[in-house]
């Protein structure tokens, strides 16, 4: 396929800075969440993309070490929330705590003032809980009584569902849902991959028998900030431009390319969807280190950008249709410019 280039602007010193200290980022965390390395290049994206991840996956595979990972070699701090039933909204944005001696009430931080935020197995919490968070996610503010606060500039959050074990969850409605850049779904990684995952997990158990070393910082906010701004900056032709939205909208009228498929979708993307195929497959090329975006990158984040934003019908869902099926019939029929 064919795509327009365009001549490449002169990239800043800072910027290749950036690219650098990214792709020592990505070895450094593919070096220790062995077997993913589709899943890794998605956080990253989400990060460059100013965007919050939506990971669903069985227990065991790495989805609280991964953010954990790049947090400790991200200039910025890190929490991890584990979500339950009985969590209070406040327990998440912070509350107002009463000083008798001022006579006053002083605002006390809550977690989700950090700069990355594990939200694990979100949907055990109840909906007050889930609708603080996703104020924060869609917002980047959290409000408490009748005073807002300003979340920091650098904020990701990156929740985890777990598949199995259903019983006394609150699902996320389909609406907030369409708040997360994208949603992905991990694997069991191969049988190399888990023979490795075993050595290193042996020599990670003698290392704490050791004396403890702190991961090294390899990406300031500054250069992550820049890294975003180069995101948007890379050149997409409008051909392609045309293409992200013709995608989109056959999600909606699916009927106007096959009309089998008509049957198959109750509610197609939304908008939301449009910027985000866009902001992640920029994404995608700028960790490529390319200056431009190609019909390629948008294939590779449709899958997990639309997966959470299509809602499939009954019929559909009694024939074992999937939203992941559906996107390949899609790309297949809308043509590539």
């Amino acid at each position: 396929m064919e795509q327009e280039n365009k001549p490449s602007p002169s990239v800043s010193p800072a910027e290749q800075d950036a690219h650098k200290a990214f792709k020592a980022l990505n070895a450094a965390a593919n070096e220790l969440i062995i077997g993913q390395h589709r899943w890794m290049e998605r956080l990253l994206s989400a990060l460059l993309s100013n965007g919050h991840l939506l990971v669903e996956g069985a227990p065991g595979l790495a989805k609280t070490t991964a953010i954990k990972v790049i947090a400790d070699r991200i200039e910025g701090d890190f929490h991890r929330i584990q979500f339950t039933p009985d969590l209070l909204p406040a327990d998440l944005t912070g509350t107002e705590i009463f000083r008798p001696a001022e006579g006053t009430f002083e605002f006390q931080q809550g977690p989700i003032f950090h700069n990355l935020i594990l939200a694990d197995e979100v949907n055990r919490a109840p909906a007050k809980v889930q609708s603080a968070l996703l104020e924060a996610m869609g917002e980047h503010q959290v409000t408490v009584g009748r005073t807002t606060y300003r979340l920091p500039p650098l904020f990701l959050v990156m929740a985890t569902q777990n598949p199995i074990e259903q019983e006394g969850t609150y699902p996320l409605p389909e609406a907030q849902l369409d708040r997360f850049l994208m949603h992905v779904s991990i694997g069991y990684p191969s049988a190399e991959a888990e023979k490795d995952i075993l050595n290193l997990a042996r020599q990670q158990a003698r290392d704490e028998l050791g004396k403890q070393a702190s991961a090294e910082v390899l990406v300031t906010q500054e250069q992550v900030f820049l890294a975003q701004k180069g995101v948007l900056d890379l050149f997409m032709a409008p051909a392609l431009e045309d293409y992200i939205v013709q995608l989109v909208l056959a999600t909606r009228e699916p009927g106007s390319w096959d009309p089998d498929l008509s049957r198959l979708v109750s509610y197609g993307a939304s908008p939301r969807a449009t910027i985000a195929l866009d902001r992640c497959a920029r994404a995608r090329a700028w960790l490529d280190q390319r200056d431009y975006v190609s019909p390629d990158d948008v294939h590779a984040v449709a899958h997990d950008v639309l997966r959470h934003r299509v809602l499939l019908s009954y019929e559909a869902e009694a024939d074992g249709v999937t939203v992941d099926q559906l996107t390949d019939r899609l790309l297949d029929l809308v043509p590539v410019p």
